[in-house]
């Protein structure tokens, strides 16, 4: 069940991005008198799902969702139909119009998706604003993986700043180490402050990890709720004590008591837990997976969470400054595949990107991932590849720099280059993927 809702996600996410992006490019051609022949949903070699015909252009869905497309007439795309560019070109064709027009047409897909993501980002502002737990109200220092450890953290460091510039969102510290590509951090341990160098080679290796528990905050165990079942409950365990021992061991935060408990897998323990004023000690059982069915509290109980809230004013220009944020984060990304050793290695394809989904449906969540991956579809789209949308603004541009056309034979063969590479490149993005699974 968990596969089906991140795969019905997925399409539903890509169709609606594929639909929006294609509208780009056939409003345009519209307002410029362009002949629009096809308007899909997926491709459809061979064969449509289904199809309708509306005065000169046929809609339709394809059986192969890879994408979408809108065929334009007298132009070089994914069609191929070089057929068509044998003829005299007619003035309702794409190459019959000057080259500002076109060039306004090849940029319209990419427009409507970074718009689709500001407006989807404007209707999550408004309903809901922010909340994040800044930086600075980490006050028990943050627990550390492995991968942390390697980086010189240390358990109970408080991160003071990344390469001495202050990150006020504590979730986004690990995101800022990886695509800023940071030299230093800045810390506070056991009262002095100081600063760690990043070793060489360990963002290569954070980029492929995947373990969301780089850096987190520590926090006192205190019992929010019980699961079914649950060995402390049974134990004599209520809500709102604080375990602060297991066995002879002192575990005041819940990242210690995790690691703790761990080892004692199938056993029964003693824990020390205060209740209001007392101290006890509870003889309680821990399963085969290490677990004694105990919820912590939210975050919210120890810190000070910051919280944003928006109205139609301020949410349209924060809206936007977290389009282009996000943007500006997915080039620094893409900077990574070719800066960072071995980098390639996380590209992925549909699984990676079916996988960012939750295995709930959650609203919320679907849309935030909806407006990046319209911000993602938009950078790969203006990419300068002939088969993409920038590879005809390129040679658009050319156009209106040397003040002459590149050949029709040359677009042919550009087109075809650059779907091969593209085809190329989407298999090698899905077997990463594979070889993922059986790693």
């Amino acid at each position: 069940m968990v596969i089906f809702i991140k795969i019905v996600q997925l399409l539903l996410s890509l169709s609606i991005l594929v639909i929006f992006h294609e509208f780009g490019h056939f409003i345009a051609a519209k307002i410029f008198k362009i002949k629009v022949e096809k308007f899909y949903l997926f491709f459809d070699p061979w064969f449509s799902l289904f199809k309708f015909k509306i005065k000169d252009t046929e809609y339709g869905v394809g059986w192969l969702p890879l994408g979408g497309y809108v065929k334009i007439a007298g132009m070089i795309d994914e069609s191929m139909d070089v057929e068509q560019m044998k003829q005299p070109p007619k003035p309702w064709e794409f190459r019959s119009k000057p080259a500002w027009q076109r060039l306004i047409v090849m940029i319209a897909g990419v427009t409507v998706n970074l718009i689709l993501a500001i407006v989807i980002y404007i209707g999550l502002l408004l309903n809901l604003g922010e909340r994040y737990l800044p930086s600075n109200e980490v006050k028990y220092g943050i627990a550390v993986d492995s991968m942390g450890y390697q980086m010189g953290l240390r358990n109970g460091d408080k991160i003071l700043s990344i390469d001495n510039k202050y990150v006020e969102d504590f979730s986004a510290i690990p995101k800022t180490i990886i695509l800023d590509e940071a030299k230093t951090i800045q810390i506070n341990r056991d009262g002095r402050d100081t600063s760690i160098a990043i070793p060489k080679g360990i963002i290569s290796k954070l980029i492929k990890t995947k373990s969301g528990e780089l850096i987190i905050p520590r926090f006192p165990f205190e019992a929010a709720k019980f699961s079914p079942g649950s060995t402390a409950e049974k134990a004599g365990m209520k809500v709102n004590d604080r375990i602060i021992g297991v066995n002879d061991s002192l575990v005041p935060y819940f990242d210690e008591f995790r690691m703790a408990i761990s080892k004692f897998k199938n056993q029964k323990v003693n824990l020390k837990i205060i209740r209001g004023k007392d101290t006890l000690i509870l003889l309680t059982a821990v399963s085969a997976e290490g677990r004694i069915g105990v919820y912590p509290k939210d975050l919210s109980n120890y810190f000070n969470l910051k919280e944003k809230k928006y109205n139609a004013l301020t949410a349209i220009p924060a809206g936007c400054a977290k389009a282009f944020i996000g943007a500006g984060n997915y080039l620094k990304s893409i900077k990574l595949i070719f800066s960072q050793e071995k980098a390639y290695e996380s590209v992925g394809g549909f699984i990676a990107i079916g996988n960012i989904f939750p295995g709930t449906w959650d609203w919320i969540s679907f849309w935030s991932l909806t407006a990046f991956l319209s911000i993602m579809l938009a950078i790969l789209n203006i990419l300068p590849i002939p088969g993409l949308d920038g590879g005809h603004v390129m040679f658009v541009l050319y156009e209106i720099i040397f003040r002459r056309k590149p050949g029709d034979k040359f677009l042919e063969y550009a087109q075809i280059g650059g779907m091969i590479f593209l085809i190329g490149l989407l298999i090698f993005a899905n077997l990463n993927d594979i070889l993922k699974l059986f790693h």
